[in-house]
């Protein structure tokens, strides 16, 4: 009774309708962590499948679709608002646009799905078009600008704790987009009468089976530099970080919460050499050009290397790179890696906008690399929002032993944007077999093993130190050796076999 009446809302058009389908999208975005409810899928997935089905026209499809996608994008998005807020006195105008503004530049991809399972009978063929071709749909986002693939509903399988442990593991066969093809499949298959939702126990089943037989062995390969990683989480909120008006106090604590780290490393993991990690933003100046900077650094270290975030300049004026660099225990500058992947309006403005939104530009750097340090051993670095391209996390032909993500998303307060960007990290380590260490400088930071369980997090909004053994990574995983073609393929399969099914239709027909 209640499902026809949900069901009937979108077929009476007009406002009612809209609002619907805007409020759907909104529904379904509570599968994003770090609620990861995503048994809410069939429901607002479903709904909305069937509204696209049983539209009129092509334009009311596509209509709902966009409206779908703006709900979707704007709940899961919510937390961009928040970045402005931190220079609320200059862009008090944008406050009310941040993240309906993304989500209107995202929304129209999922017209895509709601458009093209129109074109093929009802029933599985149907299904199979709208699964397959909402994932190519969603994968293009990676084109987006610099890129922005935030919150594919894969990540909806995120859940903290073992069950999540469980149903991500096929993620290191397919991927995150593939998870968002089976996804979708699923709650559409609840819909499918009988043998859709036997078919959807079966699966499931196997599914969780398979995963939690992954999820409780490891295959660590032998040889490999294990040290004892410290992350240093200071804890310094983004007022500070733009008013640098207490640099020195910011400072001297992250000095401190290094020493502490170091003795802590060398009393809970004895023998080990140690790293420590400090954050994106973390060292409040110049660190290429501050020498005293890295000799205090290097004596609160202890003979531990440091890796750490800080800008340096760029050819021009006001150009610069967000980077992070590695000290030896002397405090000389041991590598450098530049940022090569920007955030579309936070380092640099788009070419859509008339205007300059940012007082000073972020050049990208030439690309991922692959550190092989002394104590530390192969390391892919990445600063910030580069850990969540599925399949763009490692340097061609330099595989490492681990990945390297440091972050500051003090920007973003204490909200979901955070949680969703370790998420991320987590699906990295179990598509790629390597384990991962996410440093963030208010929280949440978090080390995961190459199977994307746990191995020790920090809290929000605390000054704070992690240590902890860095895990093994294990044998390239097949995601790691082919990446996201096998996503893509799948999807393609699905959308041809939407099409022969289509073939057979309408040779039926004729007959």
């Amino acid at each position: 009774m209640v499902v026809k009446a949900l069901c009937s809302l979108p077929q009476q058009g007009g406002w009612r309708g809209a609002v619907f389908m805007l409020v759907l999208g909104a529904v379904a975005a509570l599968a994003l962590p770090p609620l990861c409810f995503f048994p809410i899928l069939p429901l607002a997935l479903g709904l909305f499948y069937k509204a696209v089905c049983a539209a009129p026209g092509h334009r009311q499809a596509a209509l709902w679709g966009f409206l779908f996608g703006m709900g979707y994008h704007t709940a899961g998005l919510y937390w961009l608002t928040n970045a402005i807020l931190t220079r609320v006195h200059e862009f008090w105008w944008v406050v009310p646009f941040a993240a309906p503004g993304v989500a209107l530049l995202i929304a129209p991809l999922v017209m895509v799905p709601a458009l093209l399972c129109r074109s093929v009978p009802p029933g599985w063929p149907r299904v199979a078009m709208f699964a397959g071709s909402w994932t190519l749909a969603d994968m293009a986002r990676v084109f987006y600008f610099s890129g922005f693939p935030w919150n594919p509903l894969g990540s909806a399988l995120e859940v903290p704790g073992w069950l999540g442990d469980w149903l991500i593991q096929p993620a290191s066969l397919i991927g995150v987009d593939g998870l968002t093809l089976l996804l979708v499949l699923a709650s559409l298959a609840v819909w499918q009468g009988r043998r859709g939702l036997l078919a959807l126990v079966a699966c499931a089943g196997l599914w969780c089976g398979w995963g939690a037989w992954r999820a409780g062995h490891e295959a660590v390969l032998p040889g490999h530099v294990n040290p004892a990683v410290v992350v240093v989480q200071g804890n310094v909120t983004e007022d500070e970080v733009l008013g640098r008006d207490d640099a020195v106090s910011q400072f001297r604590s992250y000095l401190e919460l290094t020493a502490q780290g170091v003795r802590d490393a060398q009393r809970l993991v004895p023998g080990r050499p140690a790293v420590v990690v400090w954050p994106e933003s973390a060292f409040p100046g110049l660190l290429e050009e501050e020498g005293w900077a890295r000799q205090a650094i290097a004596a609160a270290a202890s003979g531990a290397p440091v890796l750490l975030g800080s800008d340096r300049r760029a050819a021009g004026v006001d150009r610069w790179y967000n980077s992070l660099m590695a000290l030896a225990p002397d405090g000389h500058i041991e590598a450098i890696y530049d940022k090569s992947r920007l955030v579309p309006f936070g380092e640099y403005d788009p070419w859509i906008l008339p205007f300059h939104l940012l007082p000073a530009e972020v050049v990208p750097g030439p690309g991922l690399i692959t550190w092989n340090l002394p104590q530390v051993g192969r390391v892919g670095p990445m600063v910030c929002y580069e850990i969540v391209f599925s399949g763009g996390v490692v340097a061609p032909g330099q595989r490492p032993d681990w990945l390297l993500t440091i972050s500051n998303d003090a920007w973003y307060g204490n909200s979901a944007g955070p949680r969703q960007h370790l998420a991320t990290g987590r699906l990295r380590a179990v598509e790629e077999g390597l384990p991962v260490v996410f440093v963030n400088n208010r929280g949440v930071s978090a080390i995961y093993d190459a199977r994307g369980r746990e191995v020790g997090r920090t809290e929000w909004g605390r000054e704070q130190v992690l240590v902890r053994p860095l895990p093994g990574p294990e044998a390239k995983t097949f995601f790691a050796l082919l990446g996201r073609w096998i996503p893509a393929l799948m999807s393609l399969l699905f959308v041809g076999a939407a099409l022969v099914g289509r073939w057979f239709y309408e040779k039926g027909r004729s007959v």
